[in-house]
């Protein structure tokens, strides 16, 4: 569909300040219309004989494949990502819709056994899908919501950031060339206040799947409460790196930086608040301050590079707003000139209520803290309203799993600072959302589930 009522964005290349390419928005109306050609074609989607969805689905995986190294150097320009990373961005798109296109032929229910009958269960698609798209991810936090959603049956309406929404509109025309037929998955391009609330509000939007601030999905959550609406929500995160004596402090210390300041910090998952056990505290702060320096910050098109700017310049203040208010213990080189950069940046909060402890910033500034034993580590990675991931260092096997259950966050990793496996579930505890996206189960998150039961006499 064309969108030509809603005005236009110019979207911006972050590395440059400079103007990059002109969208057009949709309006309300527009989005109703969207919706209502999304709710007529869920009737012929969810009718096609499950292989035939999967075929489809295969096939899209086909054409992202064909267009991997297009789409990563849009997502370059428009979003700062470096160019390794948008590569495997893309690549994410087509894995997960490889691994979703087994789902339709493998949907089953179950037969119960029950007194005087028959009891079996169906998953049944919800209808219209409404997902939202932050603007730190917009590749692969758009598969994530889509792949499943289609696989179940569902139709998808998508509204991508304001300002990151041209790799989107681009898998939506992909769409349509593997195939999908018209209305099954529709990119919509418009403000949050106009094509979000849309979602929230319109009766025949099913399902709303948010990725972004806190804030935002309670707003979200409140708006669908109102048609008992389902949701799933992944919000914020202010997760703890937590580094024990025992661990290879090298490793530890070489991964940080990886953690807490790929795609410039704007990473839920980012572990920004390293906690060091404070007898090798010192040391680790050592290989810590080389190995951010040591950080490639540069041009994101440069394969060598390692950060990319930060999205607009209204971040770039935020973010400069605690760094000059904060105890900076060292940073790493920057871009200087135009553009939205920041250098990494290492700081020493003054108590454990220091808002750059605290709060998400949502740049390249890691928080450095020390603990003294287990108990102590466990108690100040929870003492967040968040709980989104973590990682752990440490050699000692039964360490590793006593903190790992007792740390409150969604996804954790030992010795590693990977979050996201298409195969495995993800999503937050506390105020870092609600539901689960990827994994096996995620396809049954687009489904409700019915049960019939059939009498023998």
């Amino acid at each position: 569909m064309n969108f030509t009522a809603g005005g236009t964005f110019t979207t911006i290349n972050p590395a440059t300040g400079a103007d990059f390419r002109p969208v057009a928005l949709a309006s309300a109306e527009e989005t109703d219309a969207a919706i209502e050609r999304a709710a007529s074609a869920f009737l012929t989607w969810r009718g096609l004989a499950p292989g035939e969805r999967a075929r489809l689905l295969r096939a899209f995986a086909c054409v992202v494949e064909a267009h991997i190294d297009e789409l990563a150097d849009l997502e370059v320009q428009n979003a700062g990502h470096t160019i390794g990373n948008a590569r495997w961005e893309a690549g994410n798109v087509r894995d997960v819709l490889n691994y979703y296109s087994a789902a339709p032929e493998r949907m089953s229910g179950r037969q119960i056994p029950v007194a005087g009958g028959i009891d079996i269960t169906f998953y049944e698609p919800l209808g219209v899908v409404g997902i939202i798209v932050p603007w730190n991810f917009p590749m692969p936090i758009a598969g994530w919501g889509f792949a499943p959603a289609l696989a179940a049956g569902n139709t998808v309406v998508l509204k991508p950031a304001e300002v990151t929404p041209l790799t989107a509109i681009r898998l939506g025309e992909l769409a349509l060339e593997a195939g999908i037929p018209e209305g099954v998955f529709t990119v919509i391009p418009g403000k949050g206040s106009v094509v979000g609330q849309r979602f929230v509000d319109h009766p025949m939007v099913k399902k709303v799947c948010f990725t972004g601030s806190t804030d935002v999905g309670k707003q979200i959550m409140r708006g669908a409460a109102n048609q008992v609406k389902n949701i799933t929500l992944e919000l914020g995160g202010k997760n703890a790196n937590i580094i024990f004596a025992d661990s290879d402090l090298e490793a530890a210390a070489a991964a940080a930086p990886g953690a807490g300041l790929d795609n410039a910090g704007q990473d839920c998952c980012a572990r920004s608040r390293i906690l060091v056990q404070a007898s090798v505290y010192d040391k680790f702060l050592s290989l810590l301050e080389s190995s951010v320096k040591a950080f490639s910050v540069t041009d994101p098109s440069d394969p060598a590079s390692e950060m990319g700017p930060l999205i607009t310049a209204k971040q770039l203040a935020s973010v400069q707003g605690y760094v000059a208010d904060a105890d900076v213990a060292f940073q790493g080189s920057s871009v200087a000139g135009a553009g939205f950069w920041h250098p990494p940046t290492v700081v020493l909060p003054r108590s454990f209520t220091d808002p750059v402890w605290t709060e998400e910033i949502f740049g390249p500034v890691l928080a450095v803290m020390p603990f003294t034993d287990e108990e102590d580590a466990i108690r100040l990675a929870n003492d967040t309203d968040y709980g989104l991931s973590g990682s752990i260092f440490t050699r000692d096997i039964g360490r590793a799993l006593r903190v790992s259950r007792g740390v409150e966050a969604g996804n954790l990793s030992v010795n590693s600072h990977s979050s996201v496996r298409y195969w495995t579930p993800f999503g937050g505890f506390k105020q870092s959302g609600i539901g689960r996206e990827l994994g096996p189960d995620a396809t049954g998150s687009f489904t409700e589930v019915k049960n019939v039961f059939i009498s023998n006499s």
